[in-house]
């Protein structure tokens, strides 16, 4: 399987199925993408991104999934601490820890909590943490579901940050981490290196750095 990471939060996992994770990139589009199968981690503009045009297949929280419905977009609905497989691809939606609108929905509709996922497809797991702060329960989804790869947001301000992410990463125990959610816009200014450095510094994981359409190779 291949992990291509496009900008911002927007990851692609291309592997049996093509799955593209909160779909929108700063100044461009994902369209050539192509996916089978969108993720939405929550529903604010730079996650939900182009999720309506592309027109997929879409697994996203109940709220956002009515929301998308009623666009014409079928939706798979799930909610926290569940479990669907979707075209012989499993998600499980995990806690995050940050807040969820849908702007363009108008005020007082209801997009539900933010959420990460846990994917899994052709023997690995992707945990992609969505827009979160450091919660002490990503122990668990370390434990229970035993992630291959974890994307983790380090750009501070709206998210975690560098030192967060580090502890982060311990917690969830992936031999892969990948940064995300930074240098998109100076408020979120973050050095990757830091976070590389310090984590294969101090213990056995591995953090990659890809750069904006950077495709890394994945295996079990």
């Amino acid at each position: 399987m291949q992990l291509t990471w496009l900008g911002h939060s927007c990851v692609l996992l291309s592997g049996t199925k093509k799955v593209l994770i909160d779909p929108f990139i700063e100044g461009g589009s994902v369209a050539a993408t192509n996916p089978d199968i969108v993720a939405v981690t929550h529903g604010h503009s730079d996650h939900l991104g182009e999720t309506v045009a592309l027109g997929k297949k879409t697994v996203a929280i109940t709220e956002i999934a009515k929301y998308l419905k009623s666009k014409g977009i079928p939706a798979e609905s799930m909610n926290i601490g569940g479990t669907q497989d979707v075209d012989g691809v499993s998600f499980t939606m995990t806690q995050a820890v940050h807040s969820s609108a849908i702007e363009e929905a108008g005020p007082g509709f209801s997009a539900g909590a933010p959420a990460g996922f846990v994917i899994g497809m052709d023997g690995i797991k992707v945990y992609h943490a969505g827009d979160t702060a450091l919660f002490s329960d990503m122990k668990l989804i370390g434990d229970l579901y035993h992630p291959d790869v974890a994307c983790l947001p380090i750009g501070g301000r709206y998210t975690m940050g560098v030192p967060e992410a580090m502890m982060a990463a311990n917690f969830i125990g992936a031999r892969t981490i990948i940064p995300i959610h930074y240098n998109t816009w100076g408020k979120i200014a973050a050095d990757p290196l830091l976070l590389k450095n310090a984590i294969e510094r101090t213990t056995d994981l591995k953090v990659i750095v890809p750069q904006p359409g950077e495709s890394i190779e994945l295996s079990p």
